[in-house]
């Protein structure tokens, strides 16, 4: 890839990957529906209810909300089959390469919580290699062919999920 052509598209992502976490959770729930197994948790749904929004707020705030903050000061669209500028090592890129994925999979696993839905516990980390193959791995090629040794490094010193 030249340099031109790293700047002006990005990684080779075609599913937008929101569409995998929310397609995992409907359909996780409709299996729960048709062919239910068993409740995913043993606990008051009360609590249920409680610990699934904790979840789902804080990775939503500061896996998802944080940032596509930082996107924006930073001059980037969130889009992954957009140009990157520049690699972003500042708030949760501090301790995770893919945090926008890591809330996708939290909220997948949150609304298992919620629901008690074996299928959604179950789909859970199949939307995280989902995630991998449609995205990451797109977006490790693009980003180590842009940016050479200064992503290497930051892929040494920063693992993929957390």
């Amino acid at each position: 890839m030249s340099d031109n052509e790293a700047d002006v598209r990005g990684a080779n992502v075609r599913i937008p990957p929101p569409i995998a976490a929310a397609l995992t959770i409907i359909a996780g729930y409709l299996l729960g529906r048709v062919a239910p197994i068993f409740p995913a948790f043993d606990l008051a749904t009360p609590v249920r209810y409680w610990l699934g929004a904790i979840i789902i707020v804080a990775a939503i705030g500061v896996l998802g909300a944080w940032p596509m903050r930082l996107f924006n000061r930073s001059g980037q669209n969130v889009t992954p089959w957009s140009a990157t500028p520049e690699i972003i090592v500042l708030g949760p890129y501090h301790f995770t390469r893919n945090p926008m994925y890591l809330m996708m999979v939290l909220v997948c696993f949150a609304c298992a919580l919620i629901f008690s839905e074996a299928w959604l516990l179950i789909l859970t980390p199949i939307l995280g290699v989902s995630l991998y193959h449609i995205a990451i791995k797109h977006e490790e090629i693009y980003l180590e062919e842009k940016f050479g040794d200064s992503y290497r490094a930051y892929k040494r010193s920063v693992r993929r999920w957390i």
